[in-house]
């Protein structure tokens, strides 16, 4: 396992800094991704508590979730491969699954991590990741998926559904699939990460700001 390093993001040095000097911080706007292996869904265990952050993997660099705004640029729009849940538009906006693909069309290349988690500590060696609650432009959207290979579902935002919701990891990985957007917007996507610790349910829950750009 890699030997991390916390480092404060540009927006929260200059967050810092005006808070000295009494300035209001609201007009910093959070820091964009949008290229690049990043660990959107980052879990770490201090200990204590569990929590969830984004792991710029080309720097290096953590992120608090609301400090961080995910781009999906019109370069990611992809044909619709035609599996039943990316509904029957001829695109969708696609982040793939392999960092070749990703950098060939200059789009991020997401993980979900459970990397920084050693084992022996969450019973079964597992945490569960939940797509809790999901919109786009403010109300709630059936239009994201992640999917690994020929389209099998790891999550899907459709709220006429109860199933993929929650997918189960083993600690100490680190999985990539594809992120689908069926439509443009500004979507919010809001993950919970639990484990259970010594008999104990812990958990940690973000919410995550996707901007998709037709």
């Amino acid at each position: 396992m890699r030997t991390r390093r916390r480092l404060l993001t540009v927006s929260g040095i200059a967050a810092a800094a005006l808070a000295t000097a009494g300035l209001n911080t609201a007009a910093f706007a959070a820091t964009t991704l949008s290229s690049g292996h990043v660990d959107a869904l980052d879990a770490e265990w201090d200990g204590a508590d569990l929590h969830l952050h984004v792991h710029d993997e080309e720097t290096d660099t953590e992120y608090e979730p609301a400090d961080v705004t995910l781009s999906v640029p019109a370069a990611a729009k992809a044909a619709n491969p035609g599996y039943g849940f990316l509904g029957t538009g001829s695109q969708i906006w696609l982040l793939p699954d392999t960092e070749a693909e990703a950098a060939a069309a200059g789009v991020l290349f997401p993980g979900i991590s459970t990397e920084h988690l050693t084992t022996g500590v969450f019973a079964n060696d597992t945490v569960t990741y939940t797509l809790v609650s999901a919109t786009r432009d403010g109300a709630a959207t059936e239009d994201f998926s992640i999917y690994a290979g020929s389209g099998s579902r790891w999550f899907d935002s459709n709220t006429a559904i109860t199933t993929f919701k929650s997918r189960t990891f083993g600690v100490a990985t680190h999985n990539h699939a594809n992120w689908a957007f069926e439509e443009a917007g500004t979507y919010q996507l809001t993950f919970r990460v639990q484990g259970t610790v010594a008999g104990v349910t812990e958990s940690a829950t973000e919410a995550y700001t996707v901007v998709v750009t037709s």
